[in-house]
C-alpha cells in the first residue's frame, strides 16, 4: 500500500493516463483526490517486479462500495498475472473494509480490461460517473462476499 501521490504511484497513473491518450485521443479527466485513497476511506496498491513499480490501482469508498481506479500493469510485465493478483487484492482489502460492492468503468477500447473483469465474475451496470452517457464506456460490478 502506497499513497496515491507517492512516486512510483505517480509514475504508473501518468502511464495510465498516456494509455487512455493513445487510445482515446485524451487523459481520463474523472475528478480524483488522492485523500480518496487513503485509508479507511480507500486504498493504493504498487505491484513491483524486480524492484521496479509495474501494476497499481486502487480503490476509494462510495457509500457501501467501492470504485476501482487506475487499475495498469505496464506493457512489459503483461500476460504474467500482475492485473489477476491486484484486483483480487482490491477486492480483498474492499471486502476487509466491510464494502458490500467494488464497480468500475472501463472502455470498449480496452478488451483486454473487459475480458478480466468479466472473467474474474464482473457484470455490466449502467453507466456512471462523468463518462455515464459515453459510447464506449462500460461499467461494471461484483457483490463482495
Amino acid at each position: 500500500m502506497v499513497p496515491f501521490d507517492a512516486p512510483d504511484a505517480v509514475k504508473l497513473i501518468a502511464e495510465v493516463q498516456q494509455e487512455y491518450v493513445e487510445r482515446y485521443g485524451g487523459p481520463d479527466t474523472t475528478p480524483v483526490d488522492p485523500a480518496e485513497f487513503a485509508p479507511p476511506q480507500g486504498i493504493f496498491l504498487v505491484g513491483y517486479l524486480d524492484g521496479a513499480p509495474v501494476a497499481c490501482g486502487g480503490w476509494r469508498v462510495h457509500g457501501d462500495e467501492a470504485e476501482i481506479k487506475r487499475m495498469y500493469v505496464a506493457a512489459s510485465a503483461r500476460g504474467n498475472g500482475f492485473a489477476r493478483a491486484l484486483l483480487a487484492e482490491l477486492e480483498r482489502t474492499a471486502a476487509e473494509a466491510g464494502l458490500a460492492r467494488v464497480r468500475l468503468e472501463t472502455g470498449q477500447k480496452q478488451p483486454e480490461a473487459i475480458a478480466l473483469y468479466e472473467s474474474s465474475g464482473y457484470h455490466r451496470i449502467p453507466g456512471f460517473g462523468i463518462y455515464r452517457d459515453e459510447p464506449d464506456c462500460v461499467c461494471f460490478a461484483k457483490h463482495l462476499a
